[in-house]
């Protein structure tokens, strides 16, 4: 096989989960650290979300090998099963006897706490994992939350750990699944890798397959790439690495360059995966000949035109689909000269058709830009979102199901849109209230309802903060960082002390700090001061830019508030 060729010992990329190949990136370790907490609490529900091929499995498995020995713990892979089947499995799981040709909803439970008191009184405690938990039905969730009504007067005897693809969230933010989600003492939502993440996550699968000190197989705009096109997501990584690495043994190369990439991609992924804009050299004549056409036709025709016409004739010309492919603007007029679009027709025009009423509605990169100028004076940088840790304003790009997760920041998002006629947009969220919203439109300020924005909503949105100097991922008790005197002297502004609690050394009186915070403004009380504990933290300092703050900025600019 290829991987002989390039000096490995075995293929460094397989997707089956192998403990050698662990990396626990530091969302990987936090996601671990709410999930070992939320065990500790003792019971209730704990929940762990991520897209598809984040990492869940390699959680599921470390929290597996790091559980007390006085743990049982009862594994449900496939949940697609009433609440009578998912009771049996359970009770199966943890070798639990009882008629297996007679059993009712009743009978299983009976057994299931008798068993649960009976490991009480033994000292032990008991756990149920449920994977895949997107697919339970209400009537089984609300089969499992009552199993969670037995405790004793310091704990519940049953811990219960749901695991699951985002959907999951907005399933249980559902009103009648109210009293569930209000059991959840610890949650997390496992993001792909960043970019400096991915780089190192393929450099460590290489070196534990055995690649030789000093090689490089995959150059750095390669990794750029696979990460623009996977997304950071390390199913994908493996997927398309291990088909890059075929491409390279089969022309006899040493290392991967962009043209495999290009060539890897379209086999695995299929020619979706060229939508982050590199479009061969074929396609980009193509666009210029149509473009030009279009352009001569207008110079042609723009003196028989009448003067109200309000849709430019390359618009008109250029059937919308064309205009999709080549990445055209459909939103402006197309007037330069034909030499000078030529001369432009190597920089993708990335841009958006919108109706004139919806001026809130904005292209991609507009919104991110947008909310940049609001929060500093320098030039946006290019790689603001793509990872890079250096600058003195992050950008955070994340999911959320719901409208109340995006309230609760308190700050200006940008979110991911997509128009109906499917192009990519972006609207800068002001705030919200109960049915509508405040966003920035081309004139200050418009109030949009919220059934209109959830539609083209794509669940993405991206954030700007500024994070502790040296920041770059959770610290805990324990840690010992120039990181943590940041922290703890923002805590002891936060609380007008004069001394902080803690220097370098995170010790137990900034512990305590952390989670009386964290318990105050709804967070998980673990002590982990991550992204979400300092983006609160932030807010009540009066560090970072707030929703109202922008809003009425705009507003000023603006003249007011618009509604729609």
């Amino acid at each position: 096989m290829y991987h002989q060729y390039f000096g490995l010992s075995e293929a460094p990329f397989s997707i089956a989960v192998n403990p050698r190949y662990l990396f626990m990136s530091a969302r990987h370790r936090d996601a671990l650290a709410h999930l070992l907490y939320g065990v500790g609490t003792g019971g209730g529900f704990i929940l762990l979300t991520g897209e598809v091929g984040t990492g869940k499995t390699t959680i599921n498995r470390c929290l597996l090998e790091q559980l007390p020995q006085d743990t049982d713990i009862a594994i449900i892979l496939n949940p697609a099963m009433n609440a009578l089947e998912l009771l049996a499995t359970a009770c199966d799981e943890l070798n639990i006897e009882y008629d297996t040709d007679n059993y009712t909803l009743k009978t299983l439970t009976d057994k299931l706490h008798a068993y649960l008191l009976a490991n009480h009184a033994r000292g032990r405690n008991t756990v149920l994992m449920i994977d895949e938990a997107q697919h339970l039905d209400f009537e089984v969730l609300e089969q499992i939350r009552l199993l969670t009504n037995l405790e004793t007067n310091t704990r519940k005897l049953l811990q219960i750990i749901l695991i699951g693809q985002p959907e999951l969230v907005a399933l249980l933010s559902r009103p009648e699944l109210r009293q569930l989600n209000q059991r959840i003492t610890a949650r997390y939502n496992l993001e792909p890798l960043s970019l400096e993440e991915t780089s190192a996550y393929i450099r460590h699968r290489l070196q534990v397959a055995g690649l030789p000190p000093g090689r490089v197989l995959f150059p750095a705009p390669v990794v750029r790439g696979i990460y623009r096109r996977t997304r950071g997501i390390p199913r994908l990584i493996n997927v398309l690495c291990d088909r890059i690495l075929m491409g390279a043994y089969g022309r006899n190369r040493m290392r991967a360059d962009t043209a495999m990439l290009a060539v890897a991609a379209r086999e695995v992924m299929g020619e979706d995966a060229n939508l982050s804009g590199h479009r061969t050299r074929n396609s980009i004549l193509a666009t210029a000949a149509v473009v030009i056409v279009a352009v001569i036709a207008w110079y042609g025709l723009k003196d028989f035109l009448p003067e109200s016409s309000s849709t430019p004739v390359a618009q008109q010309l250029i059937a919308p689909s064309v205009l999709a492919e080549s990445n055209v603007s459909a939103a402006k007029p197309i007037e330069p000269p034909a030499s000078e679009l030529l001369a432009e027709t190597s920089k993708p025009v990335e841009s958006i058709p919108l109706e004139k009423e919806a001026s809130w509605l904005l292209p991609p990169e507009t919104g991110l830009a947008r909310l940049w100028s609001l929060v500093s004076s320098m030039p946006i940088p290019a790689d603001l979102c793509s990872g890079a840790d250096t600058l003195p304003i992050a950008c955070v790009e994340a999911s959320a199901a719901t409208w109340d997760e995006l309230r609760d920041f308190g700050r200006p998002v940008v979110l991911q849109m997509i128009t109906p006629e499917r192009f990519g947009a972006s609207v800068l969220l002001l705030g919200i209230s109960a049915s509508q919203a405040w966003v920035s439109a081309d004139k200050g300020v418009e109030s949009v309802a919220l059934a209109g924005l959830g539609p083209l909503w794509t669940g993405r949105y991206n954030l700007l903060w500024r994070p502790p100097p040296g920041f770059k991922s959770p610290v805990a008790l324990g840690d010992r960082s120039p990181v943590v005197a940041e922290i703890a002297s923002l805590f002891a502004q936060l609380d007008g002390q004069e001394s902080a609690l803690a220097r370098n050394q995170f010790n137990d009186a900034l512990n305590e700090r952390v989670i009386i915070f964290q318990r105050q403004h709804k967070l998980a009380a673990d002590g982990v001061v991550g992204q979400r504990t300092l983006l609160k933290l932030n807010e009540q300092l009066g560090i970072d830019l707030t929703a109202a703050k922008a809003r009425a900025r705009l507003e000023q600019e603006g003249g007011g508030v618009v509604s729609r």
